[in-house]
Order: structure tokens, then sequence, then C-alpha cells
């Protein structure tokens, strides 16, 4: 039984001297990498409905849409935050009985206020570089007639 561990003892002292002259030849160099990263987009919004309830003719009515907007890109590069309306406002006289455009004033920061434009993107917001915005988009609608009005919009994050 001595013997058998003697043994084993000389058998681990070589294996572990071996070891040791491999770990002795070690090779080192310096190496440059270089990294794109690809622009990524991540948005959540409340609704995609523009929904309006008009109680006095002329009166404003408005629509609320909360958003996080969430964007991983280059340093340095724009985060551009549109909606589209996706067909004209659905109402008691449709988009005849609107008074004026549809409005939206942003509430946080690099958000835009102005018209929206009734058939292509308008930019609602702008930031610089990565990171996640939250905020709110307050849409803001007149028209002649009391009654519901609706207006299916699609927002886009984008990092041209």
């Amino acid at each position: 039984m001595r013997s058998r561990q003697v043994c084993f003892l000389a058998l681990l002292a070589t294996a572990l001297s071996a070891v040791a002259a491999f770990a002795e030849d070690v090779a080192r160099a310096n190496v440059q990498v270089n990294v794109q990263v690809a622009a990524r987009t991540s948005l959540k919004v409340s609704s995609e409905l523009l929904q309006f309830d008009v109680t006095r003719p002329g009166a404003p009515a408005t629509a609320a849409i909360d958003f996080s907007a969430g964007a991983r890109t280059a340093a340095g590069s724009d985060i551009v935050l549109s909606v589209e309306p996706l067909h004209g406002i659905d109402g008691p006289g449709g988009a005849a009985d609107v008074e004026t455009a549809i409005t939206v004033a942003g509430q946080g920061e690099g958000l835009l206020s102005g018209h929206v434009h009734p058939v292509k993107s308008t930019v609602v917001g702008r930031w610089n570089g990565s990171g996640l915005r939250t905020g709110r988009l307050v849409f803001t609608l007149r028209a002649h007639a009391p009654g519901n009005y609706a207006m299916p919009v699609r927002f886009v994050l984008s990092a041209p």
C-alpha cells in the first residue's frame, strides 16, 4: 500500500512539473480590435389610436400618449421619434368637420411641438446618442361638431 502511494506521488510530481514547464511557454501579443455598433431601437407607446372626445363645438379635445424609447447607437448619432397618421380622422363629420389641424406638444426632454401632417410623418422628438427616454405627447383637436373622433397612427423610432 505504501509503495502505491509513493508511486502515485512520484507520478503526480512528474505531471505537475510537465504542466509547470508548459506554463512557462507563454506567448504575449497586442491585438487591436475595431467594433462597429449597429444601431438598435426599442419603442413602447401607450396607444396607437388617438381618441378625442369633443364636448363643445370648437372646444379643444386632447389625447395623450406616453412612451418609452430606447436606443443604442454609435457615439454622436441622432435618434428621431416620428408619428404618421395611417388614414384620416374618423368622427361625426370626418375630416371636413375638423376646424384646424391636429397639433402636438411634447412633455419631456428632446420633444417637439407643432402640427401633425395629415398624410406623412411628423418629427415629434429628437435626441443625440444612446439612452432611454420617456415622455408624453399631447395631441389636440378642434372640431365643429361634438362627438368622438379617432385617428390611428404609427410611431417610429429611428437612428438614421
